[in-house]
């Protein structure tokens, strides 16, 4: 019983670091990120694509040329979509 316990409770830490893991290897990605009005993520990567994270955590759509707004009141015209590339960079360090 105790090493079942011991796995349940290994489990749960596992899945409590996997978001930050795939957080970090998104924003290692970028040169820089913004934090948007609407509660999601701007990332800007060091070759000047952008990319959108809303605020569940998922890469999403991006039109070029659509403008983002920043907590602070910066507007930001997005110049390029790479929703693949986030996508692919959220799952670094997820459970299959």
């Amino acid at each position: 019983m105790k090493n079942v316990s011991s796995m349940f409770a290994l489990v749960v830490l596992v899945g409590l670091a996997a978001p930050a893991i795939a957080a970090d290897a998104a924003k290692a990605q970028a040169a820089a990120t913004h934090q948007l009005k609407d509660g999601g993520t701007l990332y800007i990567f060091k070759d000047g694509k952008m990319a959108k994270e809303n605020k569940y955590g998922n890469a999403v759509y991006l039109k070029k040329g659509e403008t983002q707004e920043t907590v602070d009141g910066q507007k930001l015209v997005a110049n390029s979509n790479e929703v693949a590339r986030l996508r692919d960079l959220i799952g670094v360090g997820h459970l299959d």
